[in-house]
């Protein structure tokens, strides 16, 4: 596979210099036919000795801008870094805007440990290059000399623009986990030593407890993190969501009041508000969790777990025309909810609708079954479980 892009790459390499070596001094008959020597052995996929060609052309025209790339190219996809460096460097001598050309010289640079100089080549060029291949390996030369360098932001800002253009590529997705992995880290240590004993740094160890599963230890924190600055942004809402995630009984019934202070803090919390009335609707409260879900929902209104929260509440109600609507939005919003699946599929057989209440059934198995596939990979590799909606 590598090979044809090398391939693709010289082939455009020529066509973007063939006004350049019409208006070459040297025309005769020589250099023309080792030039189509040279693209028939490209095409052949020879690569070694279309290397030959091009070398017999510069013999005849040194300044022959066709030969320069392709020989210094063919030189850099053998390896051959010192050899294809002059070769590179002298076509763009020639032609600046040679972007392709300019990428791989840095690289090559790269190789030759000439670090600094590479990194502001590719810099330069990382943005004009148009062809995804392309911008995607000079990107991954970047975030390798930035992570050498402990540039974690300028490596995060390459990272976002791959995977704008590859958003499932898996190296990119794992240069994302490093690198995002490697900043919290950062972070995590700078507080440490800046303000040992603040609230933030309590609630960052909370988050990073909650993460490998101490749930205790991640209230405990959350506590402190309280105790030292009831001021701090989502506290709140984040020692609820820790409580309302205990299998403890008590704690789980304490998680109510933390949520009605975070919107007491901030009544444009959608998140608080939804989930307020989550716990008044497991408390078969409906009016007052009606009433916070369509607070959260005039704040966003496309917000699907508020919908598929309010969708319960008028099911419950026997309201199954109203139910139907936000449970539709709720799966075109985000198809993967189970939730809004299941609880589709019962409005639907309240409807007598069985085949369409056996189709939403059939995506609630689908995307549950892949949700424990998840959990399960999560606990082998020791990472908490991201919250997965009840299939109550």
């Amino acid at each position: 596979m590598r090979f044809v892009l090398n391939v693709g790459l010289l082939v455009l390499v020529s066509a973007a210099t063939v006004v350049a070596q019409s208006n070459a001094s040297s025309n005769s008959q020589q250099v023309q036919l080792h030039e189509q020597k040279a693209h028939e052995l490209l095409s052949a996929k020879k690569p070694e000795l279309a290397a030959k060609e091009f070398a017999a052309i510069l013999a005849i025209d040194p300044k022959n801008l066709d030969a320069q790339a392709n020989l210094g190219v063919l030189l850099y996809f053998e390896g051959k870094y010192v050899e294809a460096e002059p070769h590179l460097r002298n076509a763009l001598d020639q032609q600046a805007d040679l972007v392709k050309i300019h990428m791989l010289l840095a690289i090559c640079e790269r190789h030759l440990g000439k670090t600094e100089i590479a990194r502001t080549e590719l810099e330069s060029v990382f943005t004009q290059l148009k062809e995804p291949k392309m911008q995607q390996e000079a990107g991954l030369e970047l975030i390798e000399l930035y992570t050498a360098t402990g540039d974690l932001a300028k490596a995060g800002d390459v990272i976002t623009t791959l995977r704008e253009s590859a958003p499932t590529d898996p190296r990119f997705l794992y240069a994302a986990y490093r690198i995002y992995s490697d900043l919290a880290a950062e972070a995590l240590l700078d507080i440490s030593v800046a303000a040992p004993n603040s609230g933030q740094m309590h609630q960052a160890m909370a988050h990073e407890l909650g993460r490998i599963g101490d749930l205790p230890g991640a209230i405990a924190n959350y506590r402190a993190a309280l105790a030292a600055d009831s001021q701090l942004p989502g506290i709140h809402f984040e020692l609820a969501e820790a409580l309302h995630s205990s299998p403890e009984t008590k704690l789980k019934e304490e998680a109510e009041s933390e949520y009605r202070a975070a919107v007491a803090v901030n009544p444009m919390d959608e998140k608080a508000l939804t989930r307020l009335g989550d716990v008044l609707a497991e408390k078969e409260n409906l009016n007052e969790a009606e009433k916070y879900y369509k607070q959260a929902l005039a704040i966003v209104p496309k917000d699907v777990n508020a919908e598929v929260g309010l969708a319960f509440i008028y099911s419950q109600k026997n309201d199954s025309a109203s139910a139907l609507t936000l449970l539709q939005s709720a799966v075109a919003t985000e198809p993967g909810n189970i939730m809004a699946h299941y609880r589709l599929s019962a409005v639907y057989r309240t409807l007598h609708r069985p085949e369409d209440a056996k189709r939403e059934l059939a995506e609630y198995k689908k995307y549950k079954d892949l949700k424990e596939k998840l959990r399960t990979i999560y606990k082998d590799m020791k990472i908490d479980t991201p919250q997965i909606e009840s299939e109550k």
